[in-house]
């Protein structure tokens, strides 16, 4: 029988990054304000974490960023023009983003990496349980990956990862864990962690991606973990001790994500996102698929 953990209310996400693969349309412009379809990815990633019952936000950003907090912050001016024009669908549009969640940002200053951008959140999150999301993943709404995560640990305790099984030619660009398996199917007991293995060396095809579940314990290992792969203190190095010892703010486990996942970090696949995205909203979709249709066949 599981015992009852505390509610997670609290949404932690790192924003700091510099968009680098995007230049230059990320010379003066977030990554994560780039659209996908009509709304900045951003928002999508603020609307999952409010679909879950995460209603305080938190976001680690950095130089540059403040187009983020603009969005999520309310634009008189616009309101008032869109009201004059008595456009009360935009006007809901743009109220909407305003009106998602309690927003709270720091700046993480020296960027150390997802380790050191998660132990920034420290003083807003205390000693509670909390979420961490990262805005490149963009999962899909009808997939309700983050809510699983927090009924897992509100009933197991510990920390929570989200994972998805990937090719082995393609485990070097993630975390990998090794599991055990559990008496629920996409569940699993996280035994270790390697950040981005070579296929030969990976203990498993369990690839992390970017929603994780925390115990506040991690930042405590934080403070203490020296600088890893790359340079930078890794999240994945500080959750590996805690899947090392259960004692030591419980055990790590493991979702295992089969549903839709849309990753925004990368050129080709962000356009791929777009594509999917637009096919599938009804204002869009007929017309949309319709011209692709004719676009790929004229041009096979």
């Amino acid at each position: 029988m599981t015992e009852s953990h505390p509610r997670i209310t609290k949404a932690v996400i790192p924003a700091a990054g510099l968009g680098t693969r995007f230049l230059p349309a990320t010379k003066a412009t977030p990554k994560e304000m780039l659209p996908v379809v009509d709304k900045p990815a951003i928002q999508y990633v603020v609307e999952e974490a409010v679909s879950a019952g995460l209603d305080d936000v938190l976001m680690i950003t950095g130089r540059n960023k403040r187009p983020l907090e603009d969005h999520f912050d309310r634009n008189y001016e616009l309101e008032s023009a869109l009201q004059k024009k008595g456009d009360a669908s935009r006007l809901a549009k743009v109220q909407e983003s305003s009106d998602l969640a309690t927003m709270h940002y720091v700046r993480q200053g020296d960027p150390r990496g997802l380790g050191h951008a998660v132990l920034c959140a420290a003083p807003h999150v205390g000693r509670e349980p909390f979420a961490v999301l990262l805005g490149d993943d963009l999962i899909d709404p009808r997939d309700p990956l983050l809510a699983r995560m927090v009924e897992v640990q509100e009933q197991r305790g510990g920390s929570v990862i989200a994972l998805m099984e990937v090719a082995p030619e393609q485990i070097h660009l993630y975390g990998c864990a090794a599991v055990e398996a559990t008496e629920e199917g996409d569940l699993v007991k996280v035994t270790g962690l390697v950040e981005k293995p070579d296929a030969a060396d990976a203990p498993s095809s369990y690839a992390v991606i970017g929603r994780y579940v925390l115990d506040p314990h991690i930042f405590d290992i934080l403070h203490k973990t020296e600088p890893g792969r790359g340079g930078e203190i890794q999240l994945t190095d500080a959750l590996q001790q805690l899947a090392a010892d259960e004692k030591v703010g419980g055990p790590v486990h493991g979702v295992v994500f089969k549903g839709r996942r849309y990753d925004t970090g990368d050129r080709g696949d962000y356009l791929r996102a777009i594509v999917r995205l637009a096919c599938e909203r009804e204002d869009l979709g007929p017309d949309f698929r319709t011209w692709l249709r004719s676009y790929v066949a004229e041009e096979m």
